[in-house]
């Protein structure tokens, strides 16, 4: 899975570009979420818009990035597709993390707040 990234009005927006967020990525994207959520803006928006499956494996490397993220940075989810939206909602990490509907979104109120 490949991850690109672009900082926005004090947020970084990672975006998540594959299909599938399952044991056969979770490593790799743990390692480059690392990576991206190391430096740069306190908050970190992942959009998931493109991730049409998340498997337990997948859950689990997104929980790792967030924690990886904290203190000092917080990481927010955006659109969510709607398989995705229930492995969240079954887990009840709908409850652990701030989902928003899209990416676009989350840069629309930043810009508006900023203004």
């Amino acid at each position: 899975m490949e991850l690109t990234h672009k900082d926005v009005n004090g947020t970084r927006l990672i975006e998540a570009n594959g299909a599938r967020l399952d044991a056969a990525v979770a490593i790799r994207f743990k390692d480059e979420m690392r990576v991206l959520t190391g430096d740069g803006p306190e908050r970190i928006v992942l959009d998931m818009k493109n991730v049409e499956f998340l498997d337990s494996s997948g859950l689990g490397a997104v929980v790792a990035a967030m924690k990886q993220a904290a203190p000092a940075r917080r990481l927010e989810l955006a659109g969510l597709t709607p398989t995705v939206r229930k492995v969240f909602g079954l887990t009840r990490m709908d409850t652990v993390f701030t989902i928003h509907d899209s990416a676009e979104a989350v840069l629309k109120a930043d810009h508006v707040q900023a203004s």
